[in-house]
Formats: structure tokens, C-alpha cells, sequence
């Protein structure tokens, strides 16, 4: 009943991140937010192994049995990575397609495998093997980290590298200077060209701050319906139980609802990179925007 408590009391901290180990000086050494990623890590790298071994052409000797996948699960993620990489990523990025699938795959599932740990109650876990230390606002594990505005961040940092990166590389320096006037007649330069840095850095940004508000509020309103089942359950009566009982059929469908979040802007997050990349080529907006219509995402 703790955890329940817990969450009426404070919503917030359930998605929030958490320091563990705090310096003398006050800063975080290690937080919440660091070891989910560190899961999240390890559970790509051997999920990956696992897949990899799943998928992988047989022997001879098996006939056409070589050729098939050897788990549900990796046939599972099979099916995902070509839908990405077939049905989102080759209509726009042709035949530079297999060259970004890498980066693109990890983006997917390193935000897609975060934003699910953050709908795994390890916080309220933490707090009854550790009693005290949440309520402190301290933990070892647990809340969201693609909530925290700094590993979004990072991440669109990283995104922006890379589609910047992929614009110097397809269209060389000149070309990639050219761009930025958007073949514009010379006199609106001045203001074209302003406009057009500014985009390269609020492309990143605005990916950093969707994913950091999808999932704050999304959470936050999974963890308040939870404190409004407590609340309801533990003062039984005439509003307290109906209040209990209605709370927890909508954390059940906001739940599911949820999942279906984490799943989108895991692909929300790497569908946009991708655009973004694809804008900086030789074909430019025009076709890109074209590429999207034929693919049914404009």
C-alpha cells in the first residue's frame, strides 16, 4: 500500500528522474535516468545477439529451413526493422538507405525501449526494497529517461550530427552553403539565409522537446489515475469506491494507450531524422515531398 501512497502523494516522481550517488559539490554522479539506459543498452545488446543468431542463414543441409527465422520474438523484430527500413526510410533515402539503417534502427529502439521502462513500475519496486529513499527523492533505478529533457537532448543532438553530416557528405561544402539560400533570388538572401540556420538548429530541438513532452505527460496521467485508485480504494465509501473502481479501468486504457505512445514516438523521433536527412540531398524538398506522398506518410 507504500508504493499506492506514494504515487497519490507524488505523481510526478514515478516519471521523474532521481539522483543516487550525489557528489559533495551537489552534482549527480549517477541517476534514475543513467541506469534505465544502461538496461536499455544491455538489453540491446544481447536482445540483438539473440535476434541475430535467430535470423541467420542455416546450414545447407536444413533445404529451405535455412532460410527461415528461428523465434517468434525475432521474427517479430525481423518484421519491424524491414517495415522501417523498406516502407519508411528507402521511399525517401533511396539508395543511401542501407548506409543509415544502423543509426536509424538504434535510434528506434534505444527510445522505444526507454519510453517501455518507464511503464515498468522499477521505482515502486525500488521503494519497497529500499523503504525511505524515494520518498527522499533518491533511487538506483526507475522512473523515465526519455522524460528528462537532457537525454532528449542528447539524442537530438546526435540526430542533428548526423543529418548534418549526411548533407555535407551527399551535397559537399558548396552545395551544403548553397542550400542555405534555398535557391532564392539573391536580394531575399538576408533573410533566407538566417532562416534556414536557424532551422538547422530547431529541427533537433523540436524532436528533443516532443519526445520529452509526450512522455512526461503521458506518465505523469498513468501515475495520477493510480494515486486516484489509491485514494478511492483506501477510503472506501459512497465516492471512494466508485472513485477506485472507474480510476482503475482508465489506467488500464490510458496504459494501453501508452504502449501505443512509446511505440509512436520511437518512430515519430526516427521517421523525422530520416526527413530531415533526406531534405539535404540533391533531389531537395520538392521530391522528398513527393517520395512522401507516394508513401502514404504525407
Amino acid at each position: 500500500m507504500s508504493t499506492f501512497l506514494l504515487a497519490s502523494a507524488d505523481p510526478v516522481a514515478h516519471v521523474i528522474n532521481h539522483p543516487f550517488w550525489i557528489s559533495e559539490g551537489g552534482w549527480w554522479l549517477w541517476s534514475t535516468a543513467q541506469s534505465n539506459m544502461v538496461i536499455t543498452s544491455l538489453i540491446m545488446l544481447f536482445g540483438g545477439l539473440i535476434v541475430a543468431k535467430a535470423v541467420a542463414t542455416g546450414n545447407e543441409g536444413d533445404g529451405h529451413a535455412r532460410w527461415i527465422t528461428k523465434s517468434r520474438f525475432a521474427h517479430m523484430i525481423e518484421v519491424i526493422c524491414g517495415y522501417l527500413r523498406e516502407s519508411t526510410v528507402r521511399p525517401l533515402l533511396h539508395e543511401r538507405t542501407d548506409r543509415f539503417m544502423p543509426f536509424l534502427w538504434t535510434i528506434f529502439f534505444f527510445i522505444l525501449i526507454n519510453n517501455l521502462l518507464g511503464l515498468v513500475p522499477l521505482l515502486d519496486a525500488h521503494d519497497i526494497i529500499a523503504p525511505g529513499m524515494v520518498a527522499e527523492h533518491r533511487a538506483f533505478v526507475g522512473g523515465t529517461a526519455t522524460q528528462s529533457i537532457y537525454i532528449t537532448a542528447a539524442l537530438s543532438l546526435l540526430a542533428g550530427l548526423m543529418i548534418n553530416w549526411a548533407g555535407l557528405r551527399e551535397l559537399g561544402p558548396a552545395g551544403y552553403l548553397k542550400h542555405l539560400t534555398a535557391d532564392a533570388p539573391i536580394f531575399v538572401w538576408p533573410i533566407i539565409i538566417p532562416i534556414e540556420i536557424l532551422g538547422t538548429f530547431i529541427k533537433p530541438i523540436a524532436l528533443s522537446i516532443r519526445l520529452f513532452a509526450n512522455m512526461t505527460a503521458g506518465h505523469i496521467l498513468v501515475a495520477v489515475l493510480l494515486g486516484f485508485a489509491a485514494d478511492g480504494f483506501s477510503n472506501l465509501g459512497f465516492i471512494g469506491l466508485p472513485v477506485g473502481v472507474i480510476s482503475s479501468v482508465a489506467v488500464i486504457a490510458i496504459y494501453f494507450l501508452e504502449l501505443f505512445v512509446a511505440f509512436l514516438q520511437a518512430f515519430v523521433f526516427m521517421f523525422l531524422t530520416t526527413v530531415f536527412i533526406s531534405l539535404l540531398a540533391h533531389h531537395g524538398e520538392h521530391e522528398t515531398a513527393h517520395d512522401l506522398a507516394e508513401a502514404g506518410l504525407a
